[in-house]
């Protein structure tokens, strides 16, 4: 079995967990924050649903800059939000099914300007800022869910 199909199990279950979670967030709490310093529901949601690009800059480049990087956009629906996290996800597991085993061991690298943030092989870079990321993300918003009473996906059936 090689690596990559490895990667491909655990980014569909992830991602499929993650759009559950990110469809139950509704659409007239996504200004809502926790706290001052926090991001809003809606900032929040829309970082977990832009992470599948950050795993197409690692799959597809060798190094990325974050001092050239455009600033990802806040979706303020559930539709917009949804349909920038599925064109994501397709683009990333598309990327992913071409993956070889030489490759997910080249060295990767992420600067800020002239100053060398972290190199590691591309696979180190998939588990830690990718999937972990997104995991820890999705575990936030779920929290910010419970704080809103949004109901889970098993209460809802329940009901």
């Amino acid at each position: 079995m090689v690596t990559r199909d490895v990667l491909l199990a655990e980014f569909d279950r992830e991602t499929t967990l993650t759009r559950v979670v990110l469809e139950r967030l509704p659409d007239d709490r996504y200004g809502w924050r926790p706290h001052a310093r926090s991001f809003t529901a809606g900032e929040l949601a829309s970082h977990l649903a832009n992470l599948p690009g950050w795993a197409m800059a690692t799959l597809r480049e060798t190094a990325v800059d974050t001092a050239t990087q455009p600033r990802p956009t806040v979706a303020t629906s559930r539709a917009e939000l949804l349909g920038q996290f599925d064109m994501r996800v397709a683009e990333a597991r598309a990327a992913l099914v071409t993956m070889t085993d030489p490759q997910l061991g080249e060295t990767w690298t992420l600067r800020q300007g002239d100053r060398t943030l972290f190199s590691m092989p591309r696979l180190s870079v998939w588990r830690s800022y990718v999937m972990n990321h997104l995991v820890h993300h999705r575990g936030q918003l779920s929290v910010y869910l419970r704080l809103l009473d949004v109901p889970d996906r098993k209460s809802t059936r329940l009901n």
